[in-house]
């Protein structure tokens, strides 16, 4: 017999944790009983004694009462056996939860294993090299750093961690691409290029290919809840990247927050710092120079802001439906970039909103795309 079986029920204590099968094993070999007779005597089918002894099965207080009665030992014995073992298996378990806890206190780790970003597993220190080599840090002392520009709601805090895991999935995938070189003369003749596309929402998927023959990436991530953050501007090496959440979707939205990174773009914005403003369109008089100077960019590529301007004075109070479709006619855009605009300079965000259609589904896959029902594949490190 092992060293785990002693003949007496206070002697019997374990020398080293195991599994109560085992000792129970052993009590079947001292009282020469098959399983199937075990079985019999407690009236209890044969696979439960061969759960029991194979691990896969706990010892419950009736099972306790049971085996106390025909071998000899009382409840309790087994019952401690069971708890022994149980707290054997969890033992190291407090420091590991306590780091796990740091981990997903710090990081927004459901989230990210939720999405494909990282892998789960039941391996604490396999999950939390994967945060590592997603952030680029080699410890929870360490701050993820990524420079960019960014459109997201509040200009003047730090980005969240739910923003910044974001921007890391953004550069990552945006990894995975390859362009020719960076052009700002191509780029600057592309916006040209992209005028007749803003008539039709399905044109818009024409968009990545032509910033791509410039040397720019497009890349669209669905965005962690509550993140609020629209798009930005960052840089691998001498390489534009824009990242796009998509998360209003709506055609206004789309061309105003492209444009808006475009611009940074071409003004070289995030390659060295941090650039955070405030939610799409909106200048409460604290924006810096750089993005006031965007937003002016991508509302007059939205419609052109001059000819708005004359259109309001025309007609400025009595903005009928009719007046607003013959506008946006003789401009060549689509309404909804028209309704977008006036919403905001009326400060009317239910005007015409019907004509804000929708245009997600007509630009997903044509950048590199992760979220939405489509899993994109990265690099393992950033």
């Amino acid at each position: 017999m092992s060293n785990y079986y002693m003949p007496t029920e206070q002697a019997r204590t374990p020398a080293a944790v195991c599994p109560p099968g085992d000792i129970l094993k052993e009590e079947l070999a001292a009282h020469k009983w098959s399983q199937q007779e075990l079985a019999d005597i407690l009236g209890r089918p044969p696979r439960l004694i061969s759960e029991l002894i194979g691990g896969k099965r706990a010892i419950t207080p009736e099972t306790a009462i049971g085996l106390s009665a025909a071998l000899g030992s009382s409840p309790e014995y087994w019952m401690a056996l069971e708890t022994s073992y149980q707290l054997s298996k969890i033992r190291s378990s407090p420091e590991s939860i306590k780091r796990k806890a740091s981990l997903y206190e710090r990081f927004p780790v459901r989230e990210m294993v939720r999405k494909g970003w990282v892998d789960w597993s039941d391996d604490y220190s396999e999950l939390e090299q994967q945060v590592f080599r997603f952030f680029g840090i080699r410890s929870l002392s360490e701050e993820p750093v990524l420079p960019h520009a960014a459109k997201k709601t509040h200009s003047t805090r730090a980005p969240t961690i739910e923003q910044t895991a974001w921007l890391f999935r953004v550069l990552s995938l945006a990894k995975t691409k390859t362009v020719t070189t960076f052009s700002p003369k191509k780029l600057q003749a592309a916006l040209d290029s992209m005028k007749p596309l803003r008539m039709e929402p399905e044109d818009a998927s024409k968009v990545a290919p032509l910033l791509e023959s410039c040397g720019v990436v497009l890349v669209f991530v669905e965005p962690i809840s509550s993140s609020k953050i629209d798009g930005a501007c960052m840089w691998i090496e001498d390489t534009p990247v824009v990242g796009m959440t998509l998360r209003y979707d709506r055609i206004d939205n789309f061309w105003f927050v492209l444009r808006h990174e475009l611009e940074h773009v071409l003004n070289g914005d995030g390659k060295k710092e941090y650039i955070l403003d405030l939610s799409v369109g909106e200048d409460n008089g604290t924006l810096p120079g750089i993005e006031i100077v965007a937003n002016a960019a991508a509302a007059d590529f939205c419609t052109p802001q001059d000819e708005l301007s004359h259109f309001i004075a025309k007609f400025s109070p009595y903005f009928s439906e009719e007046r607003v479709l013959a506008f946006s006619r003789s401009v060549r855009v689509h309404p909804g970039l028209v309704v977008g605009q006036l919403q905001r300079k009326l400060n009317r965000h239910d005007f015409l909103r019907k004509h804000q259609v929708k245009i997600r589904q007509c630009v997903l896959s044509t950048g590199v795309t992760d979220g939405w029902g489509i899993q994109a594949v990265a690099h393992s490190d950033t």
